[in-house]
């Protein structure tokens, strides 16, 4: 809290953010280079050549949720978003847990993604012709070397991140400009060059005859585009609710326009195997097979931006959830401490950080770095269909006096939400129904059902653990009202980066 004098009104943050800003945030934060340069082999590795196909699919119950984010979010403008907004519609546990698994989501994948940052940084090693250091080899494949190498980094972002929103959407812009053009310009080329022949089949959702791996390529592909949202984490910070809902609905569809050029991309060039067997290192190993050295090393280079770009952008509202959470009691006083100069609640993201790194180490008991990737993202994937479908279900139970608005209206703010809530709560019950019963016996493997099980259930067990808490120990008033804290009730320091 400001101690400015009461005499004095404080300065609350400035309200300095556009839609550009809400852009670079959310494209940041969806990753779209690394989702392509160690995604596609993923979904290839469960559904196929029909990659293509499954992202255009979960495109659509996607937009159907970004409908539900943007009326929500017109009708109350929260740094809390789906936390407060589940709360209200459908009750504070449920609203709890929504906000609970996107934060376990965001430091999940802040922590593999140090990884893919160190994986990235290793190779680049490797192609300067350092292959060990002090004994030990630089090996990009590892979890636990690249984990080493990636902590540095992650650790280095925390003082852009507390700096201000200014400052980071700033880097963000950079960053985003380099990937997307390199992305451009290789997968441009290799459509042209490519020598495998293009099919429409790659678009037909029906040639995947197993139900199983439909679910999973779906909660894939639904992973894919995760992050557009980020644009509505800082809505107190933005000039109008409708530039975040702006900001999200741009980058969500420009995301579905480079996926799809890019997959398509890769399916010209390189077979069905290749795609697989490179898994992580899938987009380098483009640049390798399109290009002679330096140019080689330009994808390389883009992937390692964009990792950097993700983990920060995924910082910023993994902070503001857990300030918002703090608001009302749900969680510490801790998560509303703000930098007295920034602004920014730099308390939170340094603690976010530190907890992302504790499980990075964890994640080194996977030996393979695919295999730790692999179940990160089916993990993240499932608990993101969870808070999507409360968040639009959420909607729908606010709105349904829309019904006797009018047609359009009883379809945006009530059937749209609606049928996308529960198309993505239906996948995320059949796929773990799925896990269940394809395995006998838990192992420490992504080909493990009972493994892929129990790191979403872990996560959502956890947070009615701690809604439990929040109610019975700490006795928030969110789960008497079920109403999140409004905006304006905590003072920040004005954010003198944007001045």
């Amino acid at each position: 809290m400001s101690s400015t004098p009461s005499s004095t009104p404080p300065p609350v943050l400035r309200r300095s953010l556009g839609v550009l800003d809400g852009v670079a945030l959310a494209a940041s934060s969806t990753a779209a280079t690394t989702s392509i340069g160690i995604g596609l082999g993923a979904v290839a590795s469960v559904v196929g050549p029909q990659t293509p196909a499954l992202l255009l699919l979960a495109f659509l119950p996607v937009l159907g949720i970004a409908v539900a984010y943007a009326r929500l979010n017109r009708s109350e403008p929260n740094c809390g978003s789906g936390y407060v907004w589940v709360g209200r519609s459908l009750g504070p546990w449920l609203g709890f847990l929504t906000g609970w698994v996107v934060l376990v989501a965001s430091i999940v994948f802040c922590a593999y993604t140090s990884a893919v940052m160190g994986s990235t940084v290793l190779m680049l090693a490797n192609k300067a012709g350092v292959h060990t250091v002090a004994g030990a080899a630089l090996d990009p494949a590892s979890t636990g070397v690249s984990t080493a190498v990636g902590l540095v980094v992650l650790l280095s972002l925390a003082a852009v991140t507390v700096t201000g929103l200014r400052a980071a959407t700033r880097l963000q812009f950079g960053l985003l400009v380099f990937e997307y053009a390199v992305l451009l310009a290789f997968c441009g080329w290799a459509l042209v060059s490519g020598d495998h022949a293009f099919s429409w089949s790659w678009f037909d959702p029906f040639a995947i005859s197993d139900g199983t791996a439909f679910a999973q390529g779906m909660v894939l592909a639904v992973f894919f585009f995760w992050g557009w949202d980020a644009a509505f984490s800082v809505t107190e910070e933005t000039r109008s609710a409708g530039d975040s809902a702006r900001g999200g609905f741009i980058a969500l569809f420009a995301m579905l326009g480079l996926f799809l050029f890019c997959s398509v991309a890769f399916q010209r060039e390189m077979s069905l195997a290749e795609l697989v067997r490179n898994g992580p290192q899938a987009l380098p190993h483009l640049g390798a097979k399109l290009a002679d050295e330096p140019w080689a090393t330009l994808p390389l280079l883009a992937l390692m931006f964009s990792a950097v770009a993700s983990v920060q952008a995924t910082l910023i509202p993994t902070a503001r959830g857990l300030l918002a959470m703090g608001r009302d009691r749900t969680m510490g006083r801790v998560w509303t401490r703000v930098h007295p100069r920034y602004g920014t609640p730099a308390a939170g993201t340094v603690i976010v950080l530190g907890v992302a790194a504790a499980i990075a180490v964890l994640a080194v008991a996977l030996p393979r770095l695919s295999d730790m990737l692999l179940a990160a993202v089916n993990a993240i994937g499932l608990v993101v269909a969870l808070y999507y479908g409360l968040t639009a279900l959420a909607c729908a139970v606010r709105f349904r006096t829309a019904l006797r608005e009018g047609p359009r209206e009883a379809l945006l703010a009530v059937v749209v939400p609606a049928a996308s809530g529960l198309v993505l709560l239906g996948l995320g019950a059949y796929l773990a129904h799925s896990y269940l019963t394809m395995s006998d016996h838990f192992a420490l493997s992504p080909d493990n059902g009972w493994f892929m099980f129990c790191l979403p259930a872990v996560i959502v067990l956890a947070g009615l653990v701690m809604a439990a808490v929040a109610k019975y120990v700490r006795r928030s008033p969110y789960f008497t009202t079920g109403r999140g804290t409004d905006a304006d009730a905590l003072t920040l320091p004005m954010d003198r980066t944007a001045v």
